[in-house]
């Protein structure tokens, strides 16, 4: 029976997501065939990458590490993601595969996180343009405290204008009154 795309999308869960799906390591054979002769020493770091790697997704952020000898670890907030891409080659698309690539406000012209071997990418953007966006609307109750000391302050110094503004037509007011009494 198939499902829908509605389904699916009720049934996707990322933050069940810890591992790429084996067919990464496929794609990495095939792309690895395509370097010739080189082949074993293209394949050995992609190996060793698919058998490290981890996502973990949750309510703040998504974080990211692989490696054995040099232990690489990225994680982002989704306050901090300001652009998602969603890419895919030939091979990749006939495996199903893509690459989520994520970018911040870093002034890197790279990704700051690639995310490859999910095999619901579209869903997996798709969540994660909502947690982007719902992060950059809510407020924490730091910048709350922030927004309402803020206002305090410019409500304080409105008072302190408008005090000064009504001392001064006071005081025209009396010199007023002293010249047109002269």
């Amino acid at each position: 029976m198939v499902q829908s795309t509605a389904e699916e999308a009720q049934d996707f869960d990322p933050f069940k997501i810890e591992r790429p799906d084996p067919i990464l390591f496929r794609y990495y054979v095939f792309a690895s065939l395509l370097s010739g002769p080189l082949f074993p020493l293209v394949l050995a770091p992609l190996w060793f990458r698919y058998l490290t790697l981890r996502y973990k997704f949750d309510e703040s952020g998504v974080s990211m590490r692989w490696g054995i000898l040099f232990r690489r670890e990225v994680t982002l907030t989704y306050r901090r993601i300001q652009d998602i891409h969603l890419t895919r080659n030939i091979l990749q698309r006939w495996m199903g595969l893509a690459k989520i690539s994520l970018q911040t406000a870093s002034g890197n012209n790279q990704a700051e996180m690639t995310i490859e071997g999910v095999l619901e990418a579209e869903e997996l953007r798709d969540f994660l343009y909502s947690q982007m966006r719902g992060a950059k609307n809510e407020l924490t109750s730091g910048d709350a405290a922030a927004r309402d000391a803020m206002q305090s302050e410019s409500q304080s110094k409105e008072a302190r204008v408008t005090q000064a503004l009504e001392d001064i037509r006071t005081a025209l007011q009396t010199l007023v009154q002293q010249r047109s009494g002269e």
